[in-house]
């Protein structure tokens, strides 16, 4: 398997739009790009799917059992109540990397939890845009500690 899965939770289709002073001004497919471009440069095609309902990653996950060698996953809000995509996650064999753009723990409580964390094997938060780079990095780096 040489691909890695990309999943984006609840209103990231809004980046550029929506809060710029906590998300920057880059557009998700902005973000995407970067991915793209830097898990080629690994030797690793990226998928990306992005959506608001949780019941939609969780299938993602399923079906990336399999087919995907690992998954970055920023869920969005989904991060903090979405117990589904946690047990999906924790089926999943291969790394998995949790990824926000802000840092969750500088900003309103109900932030602070994340139920994706305790099966995610990296977790990077605040970098901003950079995070899309480095999630790609992390994940190629467990699936190949020699790259």
């Amino acid at each position: 398997m040489t691909s890695i899965l990309l999943l984006s939770g609840p209103n990231l289709n809004l980046l550029g739009e929506r809060e710029p002073d906590v998300y920057g001004s880059a557009t998700l497919d902005d973000h995407v790009a970067v991915a793209t471009e830097r898990a080629a440069g690994a030797g690793y095609d990226l998928e990306h799917l992005q959506s608001n309902a949780e019941s939609v990653l969780v299938d993602a996950v399923h079906a990336a059992r399999g087919r995907h060698a690992a998954i970055i996953v920023n869920a969005g809000a989904i991060t903090h109540y979405g117990w589904g995509l946690h047990d999906a996650l924790a089926s999943f064999e291969g790394p998995v990397v949790e990824l926000h753009i802000s840092n969750p723990l500088a900003r309103e409580p109900w932030r602070h939890t994340s139920v994706v964390s305790p099966v995610a094997d990296v977790v990077i938060q605040g970098a901003k845009g950079l995070g899309y780079r480095l999630a790609v990095d992390a994940a190629v780096g467990l699936l190949d500690p020699e790259a």
